[in-house]
């Protein structure tokens, strides 16, 4: 992500309300991003945090459908390894929704899709969190290209 666009300030800004507990902060820095969005990467990095801030978990898998809906209309290099984490959202929003075929199917898109992640520590986060994910599931299946090294 671009650390210049000002739509990713506005959410880094978001991320520390939540680190500092501020949700409510952070729900409206995050409305104001979507307010402001210019290109529907903008809109895919803003509806991806959205979906953190909501109570109820429909609306939370609402916007982490939007999030996806908007990865593909941006397409491009910019957002393939957005896409495990987005999987991996959609995966755990249907899990708690108690929907497990759907979240097991979106998890394992979202370890399909591993490889886009970069050896890095977002990637080793979205990466324990598939493990997790996996685990809970009682899903056994090897992961392919888990770790940039196996790849």
């Amino acid at each position: 992500m671009d650390a210049n666009n000002p739509i990713v300030k506005i959410c880094q800004e978001g991320m520390r309300a939540e680190y500092e507990g501020r949700i409510a902060d952070a729900r409206t820095l995050l409305t104001q991003a979507w307010e402001e969005r210019k290109s529907d990467l903008d809109a895919c990095i803003i509806a991806h945090y959205l979906a953190r801030y909501q109570e109820d978990p429909q609306d939370a898998l609402y916007w982490n459908e939007q999030a996806l809906v908007f990865a593909i209309a941006a397409g491009g290099e910019e957002v393939q390894g957005f896409y495990p984490s987005l999987y991996l959202n959609l995966g755990h929003a249907y899990e708690v929704l108690g929907q497990k075929a759907e979240a097991t199917r979106y998890y394992e898109r979202a370890a399909a899709t591993i490889s886009n992640l970069a050896d890095d520590r977002y990637g080793d986060v979205v990466r324990s969190a598939i493990i997790e994910a996996y685990k809970r599931m009682g899903m056994d299946a090897e992961i392919p290209g888990l770790y940039p090294a196996q790849a």
